[in-house]
């Protein structure tokens, strides 16, 4: 290969390099613009999602409340249970007390 030859593959080469790049820089310029409209429906999906973001975060601290509210109410109940269970418990006893009394009368009269 002589200096002609050697320039004229170099120019070919360093000239397919700069197509390669030129159509690369492209196709990243065609895929990645974002046009003026786009923006202003980019802008409003943000805007969008940044409100919905914050109604999330406002149900998650009501529902948060709510299930505090219930779970003392449910622990109230179970008290109120626990406790008629127990005078239910007493009330049972005393009327089989009493029922063993009345029978002991009737058994001695």
């Amino acid at each position: 290969m002589n200096r002609t030859e050697f320039i004229i593959a170099t120019a070919i080469i360093l000239l397919l390099a700069f197509a390669l790049g030129w159509f690369t820089y492209w196709l990243m310029h065609r895929f990645t613009r974002v046009a003026g409209s786009d923006m202003a429906e980019l802008d409003n999906l943000a805007q969008s999602l940044h409100e919905a973001e914050e109604v999330r975060d406002q149900a998650i601290i009501y529902l948060e409340q709510r299930e505090a509210e219930l779970l003392n109410q449910i622990a109230q109940t179970e008290a109120e249970l626990r406790a008629a269970m127990e005078g239910l418990r007493d009330a049972r006893h005393e009327a089989e007390e009493m029922r063993a009394y009345i029978e002991r009368m009737h058994a001695n009269s």
